[in-house]
């Protein structure tokens, strides 16, 4: 049974890693290189000098119509004001250039550096001062150049530092923010693949310093337990804390984000731009918030998409990924009502009445924010997800619509270029993965009136990876376009076909349950896709020994990489592979009886914990698991295994085998079955005490049985007696 990745798609996703990862430095490329040239508002020294000589001059003496800014780019007293200004107290500094590129650019005017140096030398001979010119006024145009007080020149030129120069800080700081996503991501990278390229050096990082750090900050949930499990503040707000390793990471980004936000903000006294230091410090304020925040744009949307490069780099998971997207997102929509609240006050302060498109769809986009932020609480997801979906969908739309006209005059639009491609390309690969599996028909079943079993063929190049997860989406009129995430295993009849179990619940499920009541045999033929794989393996596979532990309709992921583990390993291998199963009564084993019954040639010590070991008599569950295992006679009226089928046949006379569950129980006697909720803290304790080497726990299932073994591996760090202990979850929850 082959469950590796072929070969077709580790090019494919290769290719598309190496994509994704050219795009993403391309686009922090043109940030770092914004100063030369880039896209982006960026403000040099010459053309700061410049812009404080032209307003000094402006606000000394008129040579051209008061609302003509480019004055000083043609008309040869301004022009010849403004390079005695630039060059005042310093000898010519070559710089001469960008004034002209900006001259060039903004007005048409092209300025040589002959002529630049002739308006020079005009204003060495002919400037006067102001107070030189007989009737000088003001208002009436003049045709000499002037000698501006230096006094005035030096705030001017201050006031621009501060103003135009917190744009560069905006961009450099903003960069800075960008900075440390990539240290955090480059060092998840080193230790991810430090685990399968150096397993030999991790299972040596058992001493006390290393130990101290993991149970205390890599690996427990934020609080004692609850991190896959929503926890409730106030009574009535339930949400998903991440772990303490996360929390490290978010508070990093919060504190790199609050200096970003306000690191060289100066205000001058004297100031001729911004009078009121509070003024001022508002618009410096509302400029940098905003600035900081359209550069996390396309970090925040990549973090959300299920086709996020990083996540196979670093081996963050998905859910992990989703988390540093919603706390980035709240950072974000801070930031953006800094901003909005900022310009507010100044126009209110103005008395303006401003109703440019740029303000209107500014507004628009706050608003989309404030919507996002309030559908997005726990409570309103899991009640109303379609809705939260859709609602979603359509203002994350027009926050970054909005936002994207807010700043195209303003230069910053390249942000959003990059956003939207981001986006659109995750879009684009989910699109291609489902026309790669194409849209067949599953054999879609409802089991014990509580599990759903979908089978269906896969194609020729999709790879089943051990672990993995795929979206699934039932095509069908009323839910075609909500996908939902499975882990599924191949079928133990053939590797062609792929199963998922879907726990019944609300929304989608609920509806195929109905609909399958009323087929016979609870039974029918659906048309489906599958938007995937994603995920992969965990590195289990190093260690001496791997206990997977799931828990209800969580078998299937954690069955498939056992499996593979068993199937790949060598024949005399003193590797330990065990799994234990959590249920809640026997009749939870029909849905997966065949997979179970499969492990019985393999190496993997099985355990099967009923919690509620009574046994539901009605007739239709002695039906269910008839059709689950099919009678067969036997020349002596005993169970026997027909391999050939695949499958366990009974004839039911033997006390041994009498009722269903002794029949479940011989079938599978190859299984230990414990009845009673399990100890996860006595079952870590004991696999510890029995691997001879390092050991990792894999485990998915339900969120309370997830978090207390996260809990109790963290606590047998306390005495590992030199053994590496490692916990990794393919539970992923985010809504």
């Amino acid at each position: 049974m082959l469950l590796g990745v072929d070969t077709f798609w580790i090019v494919f996703l290769k290719l598309d890693l190496l994509l994704k990862y050219l795009f993403s430095f391309l686009v922090l490329s043109n940030v770092v290189v914004s100063e030369k040239g880039a896209p982006y508002p960026s403000y040099s020294e010459t053309i700061l000098s410049f812009y404080s000589c032209n307003l000094a001059i402006r606000a000394s003496a008129s040579f051209c119509d008061e609302s003509d800014y480019g004055c000083a780019c043609y008309n040869p007293a301004a022009l010849a004001s403004v390079a005695g200004c630039l060059n005042y107290g310093n000898e010519p500094n070559g710089k001469e250039t960008e004034f002209f590129n900006f001259c060039a650019k903004n007005y048409a005017t092209t300025i040589t550096e002959e002529r630049y140096w002739a308006a020079y030398e005009n204003y060495t001979k002919y400037a006067v001062h102001t107070s030189d010119i007989k009737g000088f006024n003001k208002s009436v145009p003049i045709s000499v150049p002037i000698i501006l007080n230096s006094t005035l020149i030096s705030d001017y030129r201050h006031a621009y530092i501060n103003f135009l120069g917190n744009y560069n800080h905006s961009l450099y700081y903003g960069s800075g923010v960008l900075g440390y996503w990539a240290l955090v991501f480059v060092l998840a990278t080193i230790f991810h693949w430090a685990k399968f390229l150096c397993p030999g050096l991790m299972k040596k990082c058992t001493g006390p310093i290393t130990n101290f750090w993991r149970k205390n900050v890599t690996l427990p949930a934020l609080g004692k337990k609850d991190k896959t499990n929503d926890v409730t503040i106030l009574k009535f707000i339930n949400i998903l804390l991440p772990s303490r390793a996360e929390t490290l990471v978010l508070i990093g980004f919060c504190v790199v984000t609050v200096f970003a936000s306000s690191h060289d903000i100066h205000w001058s006294e004297g100031d001729p731009i911004f009078p009121k230091k509070q003024s001022a410090l508002l618009r410096f304020i509302a400029d940098r918030t905003g600035i900081v925040a359209t550069i996390m744009m396309p970090m925040l949307i990549l973090f959300a998409g299920r086709n996020n490069f990083l996540q196979w780099i670093t081996g963050i998971n998905f859910a992990s990924f989703i988390a540093y997207h919603k706390w980035m997102a709240r950072v974000v929509f801070v930031l953006v009502m800094i901003h909005s609240v900022c310009f507010s006050v100044i126009i209110l302060e103005k008395k303006e009445r401003k109703r440019e498109a740029y303000l209107v769809w500014g507004t628009i986009a706050t608003l989309a924010g404030l919507i996002i932020w309030v559908q997005s609480i726990l409570y309103l997801r899991r009640k109303w997800y379609e809705v939260f979906l859709i609602v979603h969908i359509v203002m994350a739309a027009l926050f970054i619509g909005g936002s994207w006209i807010h700043v195209d005059e303003l230069g910053y639009a390249w942000f959003f270029y990059a956003t939207v491609i981001v986006w659109f390309f995750d879009r684009a690969v989910r699109v291609a993965r489902l026309i790669h599996f194409g849209f067949p028909k599953a054999t879609v079943s409802l089991l014990a009136n509580e599990t759903l079993k979908v089978v269906v063929r896969r194609p020729k190049f999709w790879p089943a990876i051990p672990g993995g997860h795929a979206f699934l989406h039932f095509m069908r009129p009323s839910c075609f376009w909500q996908s939902h995430p499975f882990t599924f295993t191949l079928s133990p009849d053939s590797d062609e076909n792929i199963v998922m179990y879907c726990k019944v619940k609300g929304g989608v499920t609920h509806g195929l349950y109905q609909y399958l009541a009323t087929h016979p045999g609870k039974t029918t033929q659906i048309r489906v896709s599958l938007e995937g794989p994603y995920g992969e393996p965990t590195p289990a596979r190093v260690y001496d020994s791997a206990v997977f532990i799931a828990g209800g309709s969580g078998i299937p992921g954690i069955y498939s990489e056992v499996l593979d583990l068993a199937t790949r390993a060598v024949q005399d291998s003193n590797k330990l592979l065990k799994l234990h199963w959590v249920v809640k009564d026997y009749d939870s084993l029909f849905w997966f009886y065949d997979e179970i019954l499969a492990l019985k040639d393999t190496n993997i010590q099985c355990t099967i914990h009923v919690t509620r070991p009574t046994m539901c008599a009605e007739p239709e569950q002695e039906e269910v698991f008839s059709n689950t295992i099919p009678e067969q006679s036997s020349s002596d009226g005993s169970l026997h295994y027909d391999k050939k089928n695949d499958s366990v046949n009974f004839t039911a006379v033997d006390e041994v085998s009498a009722g269903i569950v002794g029949k479940i129980k011989y079938g599978l006697r190859h299984v230990t079955f414990l009845e009673g909720r399990p100890s996860i803290e006595k079952i870590v304790k004991a696999e510890v005490e029995e691997s001879s080497g390092s050991i990792a726990f894999v485990t998915c299932g339900h969120p309370y049985m997830v978090d207390e073994l996260r809990y109790c591996c963290a606590h047998a760090l306390y005495d590992s007696k030199g053994k590496r202990i490692d916990f990794f979850e393919q539970l992923q929850v985010w809504a």
